[in-house]
């Protein structure tokens, strides 16, 4: 019967969902760098209820833009959660225009174009003659250390490449691409991030002449070595409670003006989360997803989040105004402070949360015990374009807090 069930309803979704797309077209969207090196990813057309929406396609990601409007012969498409636009006139099946990035200062533009097309990436190269599927210790070379500090998870499956790239920073997200004769190319963008990776694969365990792009003028150099062992060097990127402190203590407005104390009652004899996060951060994007079904799922067994948040600017509305999408986007319950300190401020830490050492990932986050005191600073989070690797975050986190719960 339960199984008879299952089916019916889903049999059912299926049937709603193909009545309400009524067409769909694959589209091939060009950032074009003034260096040549052109960061590329696709996008899907449909027709929804007499809307166009679109879908962003980084390998299993389907990132829903249900912001888009035509006039006359243009179109503009305001991205759900970044300060990040694409607006662009129409030629037939072609569009020219630019993409258009908030930052901490002037407005970033770049070049956009946009054909019809399903292709990502042309294999000039042929069908691949290499497979670079598993785990690879990544070397960036403008990077300090002497070793490797970050890993590839890679999947092939014939041409196509797909996975990630994890930091000590945070990750890549979803990568996408081709292997092409012994050549590789992946590429990711979601409002914020416009990535391309190239590289060479040398005798099937080594990536070499690698090349690194983001957006408009970010260029480096890479290479790695095939490590099923191979591990994510955190040291210098962790944080830290000071010596003699042992619980936080800060107040900061919501979003709605109100000035919120991790003193409040609705805190005391709860275990708390203190989410770090900018409404300009990818990863805190996919936290922030993570943390929100989480809160709605948990909040009834005494636990607690609240957000601080870092942004490009002390602007309170245009920070706010940021931060809403955030909020409606992932359906947040829980309090989003605005800390009125910018990310960029070299004194982010003392003007914020001077009990711990400096902050130099986003997102982190700071786990208090139903007695107020920090018990866990987490500064590891890997998203769900890693595999394996946000299965193990989750599970982690879910341990910690069951732990917490349990005490008195």
């Amino acid at each position: 019967m339960i199984t008879f069930i299952i089916v019916t309803i889903v049999t059912c979704v299926s049937f709603s969902y193909a009545q309400e797309v009524k067409q769909s077209s694959s589209w091939q969207a060009t950032i074009h760098r003034a260096d040549g090196n052109n960061i590329v990813f696709n996008f899907e057309e449909e027709t929804r209820k007499n809307r166009t929406v679109f879908f962003i396609k980084n390998a299993a990601e389907r990132m829903l833009v249900d912001s888009v409007t035509f006039k006359n012969d243009s179109v503009f498409i305001k991205m759900p959660v970044f300060e990040s636009a694409l607006k662009a006139k129409i030629d037939k099946d072609t569009w020219k225009g630019i993409w258009i990035k908030g930052t901490s200062g002037a407005e970033q533009l770049l070049p956009f174009t946009a054909i019809k097309s399903a292709i990502r990436f042309p294999l000039d190269d042929g069908p691949a003659k290499a497979n670079v599927k598993g785990r690879w210790a990544v070397k960036f070379l403008d990077d300090t250390a002497t070793e490797a500090t970050s890993i590839a998870e890679l999947w092939q499956q014939g041409n196509k490449l797909t996975g990630s790239i994890l930091t000590p920073t945070g990750d890549y997200r979803y990568l996408e691409g081709i292997v092409t004769g012994t050549k590789l190319m992946m590429s990711g963008f979601d409002g914020s991030h416009a990535v391309l990776f190239t590289a060479d694969i040398i005798y099937g365990n080594t990536i070499g002449n690698g090349k690194f792009y983001s957006g408009a003028n970010y260029s480096g150099e890479w290479t790695a070595i095939k490590n099923p062992k191979a591990t994510v060097k955190q040291d210098e990127t962790a944080m830290y409670l000071k010596p003699g402190e042992e619980k936080l203590s800060f107040k900061f407005p919501d979003l709605d003006s109100n000035l919120v104390s991790i003193k409040d009652d609705r805190f005391k004899d709860k275990v708390v989360i203190v989410q770090l996060m900018g409404s300009w951060c990818p990863n805190c994007m996919d936290e922030t997803q993570f943390l929100s079904d989480y809160y709605s799922n948990n909040k009834n067994r005494g636990v607690e989040i609240v957000a601080l948040a870092y942004e490009y600017s002390t602007d309170f509305e245009r920070s706010k105004q940021s931060l809403l999408k955030f909020k409606r986007r992932f359906n947040v319950e829980y309090p989003i402070l605005n800390t009125g300190v910018t990310v960029s401020d070299s004194l982010r830490t003392e003007r914020t949360l001077p009990q711990v050492t400096r902050i130099k990932v986003f997102p982190s986050s700071i786990i208090l015990d139903k007695k107020g005191r920090v018990r866990k600073l987490e500064n590891s989070f890997y998203g769900p374009g890693t595999g394996e690797h946000y299965d193990i975050y989750k599970r982690e986190f879910n341990e910690t807090i069951d732990t917490l719960l349990k005490e008195e």
